[in-house]
């Protein structure tokens, strides 16, 4: 890898990102959208200029752990708690129901085998959690009920997702799914939620002590982002995403996050307003990177568009995966609108149902037809979110 064209794929990456999806933005248009579609543009869907490789999955990678941590750290704990059974609820049906659907429509309409079946079903399971914050953010209703329910919802939907796709990974190798393999990885990620933001807290007290035995505040930044790294390795060390660990460890660190046995541990005013100076500008440079990453592994010129087969797959499968997720949405009290906007909070696949694709092609599970099937449902789903978000909202 030619590390100097690696920067100037960075540099266009960025220009182009940030302008397109600020162009957007001004239009009423989300700018994930025109972040996505720089991806897609630059990527192998249509001029092939830039492509995916290590440094700027990596680059992609650390962009949405400094936007997830954000959220955690401006989220409200005590509404997320209020919320918590409803997003439970969304979750799990947000899960099953795709997974439910798309297995059977599959094996049984399409006559797929049932590995295949699965993997299909395991993919439309996904939601991009990255996606639906940035638009949520960008539209300022981070703080509406609806949005605290999506929050947690695809917090769970995204431990779900690894779970699930243990599951199906050893099914596809050994033939069989061992229980107890299973609940140790949901007992890991349960004991990592419960923990993390006890140690976060003494993490960050101690650094709060050093400033004041220092007589500075310089080494917080990047101690503090030293530390929203160790909790993205701890929770991939459990099987979790990297991202949760990132939105715990900014949960821990908020001015609303207090441990009731530990109130000494509670993160001042001023440690908090510093952490915020530090994180923000660092997530406005590399979150863009991240949603045009997304654009570039969306490789579309393996659709056949003239195909008859494609398109009675496709829109099948676009049907599951949209009743699916947004059915979720009325799993909870509240106004028809609300539902919506949960269920359609809910539906862009993004780069978790690529992950499920690729993982599904490389296995061999996936055939061309298949995995072109998936590519141009995780599309649709990653771009139609967004605007049905954009348009329910503006809605009066």
């Amino acid at each position: 890898m030619d590390l100097h064209i690696v920067f100037l794929h960075l540099a266009l990456i960025l220009f182009l990102g940030s302008i397109l999806g600020d162009t957007f933005s001004r239009f009423g248009i989300p700018s994930v959208i025109g972040a996505i579609i720089v991806g897609v543009l630059l990527g192998k869907s249509a001029l092939g200029i830039i492509e995916p490789n290590e440094v700027i999955k990596l680059l992609a990678e650390i962009g949405v752990i400094l936007l997830l941590f954000n959220v955690g750290l401006e989220a409200d704990v005590h509404k997320l708690k209020q919320v918590g059974i409803s997003a439970l609820f969304v979750a799990t049906v947000g899960a099953f129901v795709p997974m439910m659907l798309g297995t059977i429509i599959s094996y049984y309409f399409l006559k797929l085998p049932l590995l295949t079946s699965l993997f299909i079903g395991g993919t439309l399971t996904a939601t991009s959690i990255g996606i639906t914050v940035k638009v949520l953010e960008e539209l300022g209703k981070m703080k509406e009920r609806f949005a605290q329910i999506v929050l947690g919802a695809a917090v769970l939907d995204d431990v779900l997702g690894v779970v699930l796709l243990a599951g199906l990974y050893e099914f596809s190798k050994e033939g069989v799914v061992k229980p107890d393999t299973i609940t140790t990885l949901i007992l890991y990620i349960t004991v990592f939620f419960i923990l993390s933001p006890i140690l976060a807290q003494i993490l960050a007290k101690v650094i709060q002590t050093l400033s004041v035995v220092l007589r500075t505040e310089d080494f917080i930044p990047p101690v503090v982002v030293s530390l929203i790294f160790l909790f993205a390795f701890l929770a991939h060390k459990v099987g979790s995403p990297e991202i949760l660990g990132a939105f715990t460890a900014g949960l821990a660190l908020s001015r609303r996050f207090y441990l009731p046995f530990a109130l000494f541990l509670k993160t001042d005013e001023k440690m908090a307003h510093k952490i915020e100076q530090t994180i923000t500008p660092l997530a406005w440079v590399l979150t863009p990177v991240f949603f045009v990453y997304v654009g570039l592994e969306l490789n579309l010129r393996v659709i056949d568009l003239s195909s008859s087969t494609f398109w009675f797959m496709s829109l099948l499968t676009l049907m599951v995966a949209v009743v699916g997720k947004v059915v979720a949405g009325f799993i909870i009290k509240g106004s028809l609108k609300e539902k919506l906007l949960v269920g359609f909070s809910m539906l862009p696949r993004g780069e978790v149902g690529l992950i499920f694709a690729e993982l599904g092609r490389q296995s061999g599970v996936f055939d061309p037809l298949v995995y072109a099937v998936m590519v141009f449902v995780i599309a649709i789903t990653t771009f139609l979110s967004p605007i049905a978000l954009k348009v329910l909202l503006k809605a009066s």
